[in-house]
């Protein structure tokens, strides 16, 4: 039996951030970030989200997870984390018979790990037949404990691991780690035994201090926010460097979605000139792209010609369409990047290696996509996607 189950809680109240699992960070909402880890995962084998709430379910389930509904007794603030997993075991089965070997927790308030960072969590855990695990960050810290209030504000304090008088130098404190609350794993038959996620043999995974970051209060999105833009690059390179394709979709991608109507009932639309240059040097770099849209208005395949890009227009459905094309070009889904903003993208965005949103694009499709632009679209997404690309891969551009 290898069966992996990621279990992400994430209840609808927030005691420190009001809705906070669907607070957007880096522009798509918290929680859908650990979803997408868990998704993106090689060796995890079904995802679902234990909820009590109804719009972080239809979120959850647009982004491709499974959904189980907690009831209010396991979602107040007393419930422990340990209600929701033993709960989600029980439901799935009782009404599936599904009995994975191991569980995944991944917490929504750890938006900068990797989907590499579980698989290597789940290969330590088996090489090293631990029972459980976790992640945790290697600490230097000088820890005390207080003893009583000492007057004016202050307290008494007692120092946990060194002792003051011959204070050590930080590199030569023993090796210590802080648990980072982003990865638990657990073998799901002492789960159920101990009720607890860490029980037996507990093996630790070393993670980065930026990788550790967890988001409880206001300042924390700040300051995880930044942390995340300063490792986007260097994290995205990886699935960057595998595309040979971008597809995009029109209307909302390479416009501002609006349209302008003539008296004789003529449409225009509003571009941006930047992508032409994105697109050609994109192109230099033996980058392939091309546009799949519902939009049927000759102007959007004007303005494909001009930009010298491959346009397939449909009436309805995009993804056959977006199949057929990938196997005239002989590419393998993986290896593609689709561009999308509005539901009816959905499909196309979950049938390839790399979704990628557009700033305002609609909040599902904003929670379904592996990474979203900073820029709207028609106002420099499509250049700053060609440019996400081009940094990707030395020397180019």
């Amino acid at each position: 039996m290898n069966e992996v189950l990621a279990i992400i809680p994430a209840r609808g109240g927030s005691k420190g951030i009001l809705r906070k699992n669907l607070r957007p960070f880096a522009g798509r909402p918290l929680v859908a970030h650990s979803i997408q880890h868990a998704l993106k995962s090689s060796l995890v084998t079904r995802t679902v989200v234990s909820t009590d709430d109804d719009e972080i379910a239809a979120l959850a389930a647009s982004c491709g997870a499974g959904v189980v509904h907690r009831p209010p007794a396991l979602s107040g603030d007393a419930a422990s984390t340990e209600s929701a997993l033993l709960h989600a075991l029980d439901v799935l089965a009782l009404e599936e018979g599904y009995r994975p070997e191991l569980v995944v927790l991944l917490q929504a308030t750890s938006p900068i790990r990797e989907s590499a960072d579980i698989d290597g969590a789940l290969r330590l855990l088996r090489e090293t037949g631990a029972d459980s695990l976790l992640s945790a960050c290697p600490s230097h810290d000088f820890l005390w404990t207080t003893q009583g209030e000492a007057g004016g504000g202050g307290v008494w304090a007692q120092p946990l691991n060194y002792d003051p008088v011959r204070r050590p130098r930080r590199q030569d404190m023993p090796p210590q780690f802080r648990e980072n609350g982003s990865i638990y794993i657990t073998r799901a038959a002492g789960l159920i035994e101990t009720g607890s996620r860490l029980f037996g043999r507990i093996a630790a995974m070393p993670m980065s201090a930026a990788k550790s970051l967890q988001i409880d209060s206001p300042e924390d999105f700040e300051m995880a926010q930044a942390v995340y833009e300063r490792l986007r690059p260097e994290m995205l390179a990886p699935v960057l460097a595998a595309v040979r394709l971008v597809v995009f979709d029109f209307d909302g991608v390479f416009t501002t979605n609006q349209v302008l109507v003539n008296q004789d009932g003529t449409e225009g639309v509003l571009c941006n000139r930047s992508d032409g240059l994105g697109l050609g040097m994109l192109r230099e770099a033996g980058i392939d792209a091309a546009v799949v849209t519902a939009e049927m208005n000759p102007v959007v395949l004007r303005r494909c010609e001009k930009l010298k890009l491959e346009c397939v227009q449909v009436p309805k459905e995009k993804l056959p369409a977006l199949k057929q094309l990938l196997a005239a070009k002989k590419v393998d889904p993986a290896q593609v990047a689709y561009v999308g903003n509005d539901v009816n993208d959905l499909p196309c965005m979950n049938h390839v290696g790399c979704s990628i949103a557009v700033a305002d694009a609609w909040p599902t499709v904003l929670g379904a996509a592996s990474v979203v632009t900073t820029r709207r679209g028609g106002l420099g997404a499509v250049r700053e996607v060609c440019d996400w690309f081009l940094h990707a891969r030395p020397g180019a551009g």
